[in-house]
């Protein structure tokens, strides 16, 4: 009896270890992915990717006031009064046009932070942002997001 309660108690404790192992390794895969050299061929192909993406359509929201002095990804705190974004992909310091599509209202913010992986494009605003788009108080807002070149800012 005793030795059957041993193995199943082994059993459980090899899959939790396995189950474990992943979460465990993921700061490892990050950190290749960070150390990894830049070529010019892979900032042909990015400046490539950056002119191919002329707009996208999604929804966008705000900050929740709870955020207001954390640090950003990029470093920065963040300030509610600042033209900022975060995004899910666009590279950091992109300045993005973002269009109100209910009322045709513009600003351009800079993205400064990350925000979750969505399955469409989403866009954070700084709630400044948002006052002049207009949606301040609804809570979200469908959106165009237009990335600007650095002749067009």
């Amino acid at each position: 009896m005793a030795s059957s309660e041993r193995s199943r108690r082994l059993v459980r404790v090899v899959v939790l270890a396995l189950m474990l192992l992943p979460i465990h390794t993921l700061p490892l895969l990050a950190a290749e992915q960070v150390a990894k050299p830049v070529t010019p061929a892979v900032e042909k192909a990015e400046s490539q990717e950056k002119s191919v993406v002329k707009k996208l359509v999604g929804i966008a929201s705000y900050y929740a006031k709870k955020f207001h002095g954390r640090a950003t990804t990029s470093g920065e705190r963040y300030h509610p009064e600042k033209m900022t974004a975060a995004h899910q992909s666009l590279p950091l310091g992109t300045k993005v046009l973002v269009r109100n599509l209910a009322n045709d209202k513009e600003v351009t913010v800079v993205v400064n932070d990350r925000c979750r992986k969505k399955g469409f494009p989403f866009i954070d605003l700084s709630r400044a942002a948002a006052r002049k788009l207009g949606f301040l108080g609804e809570g979200k807002a469908k959106v165009a997001i237009i990335p600007l070149t650095e002749d067009e800012s």
